[in-house]
């Protein structure tokens, strides 16, 4: 066995976000485990954020392959008019814009585009990848998804070669919260969910994120699924420190698309604002990140403008400043049916800051059980107004106190360099079970 591990991935430096964290951290621990990583990602992808500065973090000693990509939202922007900033949810929210060339784009996306709108780079990734591995083996693959073309250059990679190959899972496929919105057709349905099945029967392992997805795969598949939840890496923070704000500040960093509205929390703070006139003179809301309008519109309707810091995007340096001097990190997952499963990588980052967790989402779910685990703070549900009153105003209290603090000794758990070494092990053990 030798020690090289192709990476396939679509998320990598220059893009910004949390997508892009997951491997290009692993990869450096990896590394300094004694493991070669190989990067295969496009040239040209189609960026949420472009965040320069993440290029710098991108460790010395790994190779990096690249070939370009066709996207076909540039056909979309060109039909509607529509600049490349409106579609920066993706293609799943295009049909948000209720035209029929909107409806259409969501079809198009759904049947058409199978898994996704990368699928015309899986036939040319096949074909470059095989070149390059006959003269540059490697006997570990991981690939990681979505986009879930990802994995299907990874069935046609080991259709090829004699290579154990890891499908690494930072989201559902058929189980994903917009799903049951791509307007799909019976064959089209069928058709995700046969690849889908392909892919976890072919794959030597999956990983999945949180223990909902686990039990799921297990489900369908026999493969071997383990839980390889996202992390942290503390060094970012240490070099981040700040000092708390002196208001009452409640951050949240990163992407809030419409089904990652919190409702209950602008009702909540609604009231507070309107009974406590200290907790209206205190209230600052800062949301780090682009934001849907629906969203803007909820806080708005809630009387909350006049608290509202919108900040649509920061390079990730200061994104970390952001978390670290908040009094409250705002985590919010998406209100959608599989709710309870889903675990942002922003969680940890969250955990990492040192800074209390107001979580919104199902309060039995995977989120619930981490922050209780690590007392980092709590959740409410979708739409339990009467517990948002109830923390917000002994979260207040604690801040007028001074006394908003959190202490736990458990997250270590969750560094991203204990974390590979699981990734690591697991890689060995697929080459000796062999």
């Amino acid at each position: 066995m030798n020690n090289k591990v192709l990476i396939v991935t679509y998320y990598w430096p220059p893009s910004g976000g949390i997508a892009v964290q997951r491997w290009l951290r692993f990869s450096k621990h990896l590394l300094d485990l004694n493991w070669q990583p190989l990067i295969y990602t496009p040239e040209n992808p189609e960026l949420i954020y472009e965040d320069p500065s993440t290029s710098g973090e991108v460790p010395s000693g790994i190779v990096i392959l690249k070939t370009r990509i066709f996207e076909p939202y540039s056909i979309y922007q060109f039909l509607t008019g529509i600049k490349k900033k409106e579609t920066g949810f993706g293609f799943t929210q295009l049909g948000k814009k209720k035209s029929l060339i909107g409806e259409l784009g969501v079809w198009i996306r759904g049947n058409v585009f199978i898994p996704d709108a990368r699928v015309f780079w899986i036939r040319p990734s096949v074909n470059f990848l095989s070149d390059y591995l006959k003269k540059n083996p490697v006997d570990t693959l991981i690939t990681t998804g979505p986009p879930h073309s990802m994995h299907l250059i990874g069935l046609g990679l080991k259709k090829i070669f004699d290579i154990k190959w890891i499908a690494d899972f930072r989201d559902p496929w058929t189980n994903i919260d917009y799903y049951a919105d791509l307007k799909l057709t019976k064959w089209a349905d069928d058709r995700h969910h046969r690849l889908e099945k392909k892919v976890l029967d072919t794959a030597d392992a999956v990983l999945v994120v949180s223990n909902d997805m686990k039990k799921e795969f297990e489900s369908k598949t026999r493969t071997p699924v383990y839980l390889i939840s996202n992390g942290f890496d503390m060094d970012d923070f240490d070099a981040a420190e700040e000092v708390p704000d002196s208001r009452f500040v409640i951050t949240h960093v990163g992407t809030m698309p419409p089904t990652r509205n919190p409702d209950v929390l602008w009702k909540s703070l609604k009231n507070l604002c309107e009974i406590k006139e200290d907790f209206s003179r205190d209230l600052l809301i800062r949301l780090v990140g682009k934001v849907d309008g629906s969203i803007l519109k909820s806080i708005d309707e809630n009387g909350l403008r006049n608290h509202l810091d919108h900040i649509p995007f920061v390079p990730r340096s200061e994104a970390l400043k952001y978390q670290k001097s908040s009094r409250i990190n705002l985590l919010v997952v998406n209100n959608t049916p599989n709710a309870a499963g889903i675990i942002t990588g922003k969680l940890f980052e969250y955990l990492a800051a040192g800074r209390y967790i107001l979580g919104i989402g199902p309060e039995d779910g995977d989120m619930s059980q981490i922050l209780r685990e690590t007392k980092a703070g709590d959740t409410i549900g979708f739409e339990n107004f009467e517990k948002a009153v109830s923390v917000l105003t002994d979260l207040y209290e604690r801040f007028k106190s001074n006394t908003l603090t959190v202490q736990s000794d458990t997250i270590q758990a969750f560094s991203r360099k204990n974390i590979a070494k699981k990734i690591s092990d697991i890689i060995h053990h697929l080459h000796v079970r062999s």
